[in-house]
């Protein structure tokens, strides 16, 4: 369903993606980490991501009449302000981890007032789920995006045009410690801007 309808209000907008893959990715789970610039990134997942899968975003999502719907049955909403909302919020991807669902998070926390916007440091979390759950980590450079819509599109405006997106090779997380969290954190940060 998201699929279809990711393909279906894309296209009849005249926005296209186009995905260059450093290497193929396997049939398994995965812990995709991207940099964030518009809601179009939401919808470009939809497409990427293959299998069971499931978003971590802000709460504010409830409150949209689609991604609403996936927010209260499937994906995972955290509050920004509330390190409870935070812990619970990490506690149940992990869980969906387990059970085969990848998981896709914007690890910026939010789409920056920036703009043109810029890579913005990256929290700790999506890392030390990674690493715990030992699942591979899936660097994604969103590199045009927001030139055809940046965030909501009402600033800026929105116009057709294809995105290029590159997915990087996975890193393995199966031999890192969770005192390695930072390191991993750095490594998927510089692989991230080294495409944008």
């Amino acid at each position: 369903m998201r699929a279809i309808h990711a393909f279906l209000s894309t296209s009849l907008a005249g926005v296209f993606f186009n995905f260059k893959f450093e290497k193929p990715l396997q049939n398994q789970t995965y812990v995709f980490c991207a940099n964030h610039t518009s809601n179009l990134d939401i919808v470009l997942f939809c497409l990427l991501a293959k299998g069971r899968f499931h978003f971590m975003g802000k709460e504010e999502l409830m409150k949209n009449p689609v991604l609403g719907l996936f927010f209260k049955t499937i994906d995972v909403a955290v509050s920004r302000e509330s390190k409870i909302s935070a812990f619970r919020a990490f506690k149940k991807a992990g869980e969906n981890l387990d059970k085969g669902m990848s998981l896709i998070i914007f690890p910026e926390g939010k789409i920056d007032d920036e703009y043109p916007p810029i890579l913005n440091e990256f929290k700790n979390g999506p890392f030390r789920l990674a690493i715990e759950h030992k699942i591979p980590i899936v660097p994604v450079s969103i590199q045009n995006i927001w030139e055809i819509m940046w965030d909501s599109g009402f600033k800026y405006g929105t116009r057709p045009g294809i995105g290029n997106i590159y997915v990087h090779e996975p890193i393995s997380t199966a031999i890192l410690a969770p005192e390695n969290a930072d390191e991993l954190k750095e490594i998927v940060y510089q692989k991230i801007n080294s495409k944008l």
